[in-house]
């Protein structure tokens, strides 16, 4: 697990272009809030988390399918990462953020990515 990326992940990388190709300005991975956001946005008071459909446990996800080795510690470590993700989103609340959180497998093509982004705008501006 030492070789998984944890920042400016492909699909993290396609939301900054976009954002930024918007007008968008943004912080990445902001340490001093709770869970380090992967994108910030201090303007809109908004933190967008780009989450990865397998590590985040993304129900209903062919994407999120545990490995059939090693099922109880998988099922364990996605399940920490679900309750961990449950805790930090209501300490960003309690600071007054806005929370967006974008899966992988919305965004892992062109058309769902154009889609995902478009929605995506109307949310920051809300």
């Amino acid at each position: 697990m030492s070789k998984v990326q944890a920042t400016e992940t492909n699909p993290e990388i396609a939301v900054h272009k976009f954002l930024f190709s918007k007008g968008f300005r943004f912080r990445k991975n902001v340490k001093s809030l709770p869970g380090t956001p992967d994108i910030v946005l201090p303007k809109f008071k908004t933190v967008i988390f780009v989450h990865g459909c397998f590590w985040h446990g993304h129900k209903n996800c062919e994407e999120a399918a545990l490995p059939k080795t090693q099922r109880k510690y998988w099922t364990n470590k996605i399940a920490s990462n679900i309750e961990r993700d449950k805790t930090r989103i209501k300490e960003l609340k309690k600071l007054g953020w806005r929370i967006i959180t974008i899966w992988e497998c919305k965004i892992n093509t062109k058309k769902k990515r154009r889609k995902e982004t478009v929605a995506l705008i109307a949310k920051i501006r809300s």
